[in-house]
């Protein structure tokens, strides 16, 4: 666990050089583990997805505990997440590919067996809001998600790439996404006290590899104080 001290907030001007899409979508429910199944589908739907260096996919989540940070258990690949008509598919976009990504509209996508009839598109810009949080992050090189310290090293190595400097950052489980190739071993990060231009920084850049497996996907999380209180009690 890394955690400094509180600074101040500044302001800065929002970027729309990428962004995520936001699509109405009528779909009663889902593999919970849709992750390979949904690439494919958009993959196959918009083939110059591969070639966009800041183009991702974000998986599609239902309501959940703990606001996001836990996520329910499919030991089988079997359990469905069942979706309500405010569920939404999210696209991550470079400024120059909205209208190409706008052509999804229309189309049924065919997700492991379930149709996704997908809707109109808006655009919804980053946030500034100080925690940020990735849901599955698959760092490459090896390293193991279950020995937390280093993953935990090298995900700071690789948010300080980018410039960003790690004050607070929390790991959560350990999680596998199912592959044809094998399961994609992934862990979730939340990130804390960033400095406005370091969240759009971080949501920007995906950490780590498979973004259009929805991995290394930062999204603004309401706080970390809870999440760090639950973990200091569970450490007692």
């Amino acid at each position: 666990m890394f955690w400094e001290e509180d600074k101040d907030e500044s302001v800065v001007q929002v970027s729309d050089d990428v962004v995520d899409l936001v699509y109405q979508i009528r779909c009663k429910c889902l593999p919970l583990d849709h992750a390979f199944e949904l690439s494919s589908a958009i993959r196959a739907a918009l083939p110059w997805i591969e070639d966009e260096a800041q183009a991702a996919i974000h998986l599609i989540h239902g309501a959940e505990s703990g606001n996001g940070w836990m996520r329910p258990e499919d030991d089988d690949g079997s359990a469905l997440l069942h979706l309500s008509r405010r569920s939404r598919m999210m696209l991550r976009m470079p400024k120059a590919r909205i209208e190409d990504a706008r052509a999804l509209r229309g189309r049924t996508l065919d997700i492991g067996g379930y149709p996704l009839a997908i809707g109109e598109a808006k655009v919804k810009l980053f946030s500034t809001l100080s925690t940020q949080f990735a849901r599955y992050v698959a760092l490459p090189g090896g390293v193991d998600p279950a020995d937390e310290e280093a993953f935990m090293a090298v995900a700071v190595d690789q948010l300080q790439a980018l410039g960003l400097r790690v004050r607070k950052l929390l790991c959560g489980r350990a999680h596998a996404l199912r592959h044809p190739d094998g399961d994609l071993y992934t862990r979730s990060i939340m990130l804390a006290d960033l400095e406005p231009a370091e969240a759009i920084k971080v949501q920007q850049h995906a950490l780590g590899d498979h973004r259009l497996l929805g991995c290394g996907l930062f999204i603004p999380h309401k706080g970390i104080s809870a999440v760090h209180q639950a973990a200091a009690d569970k450490q007692r």
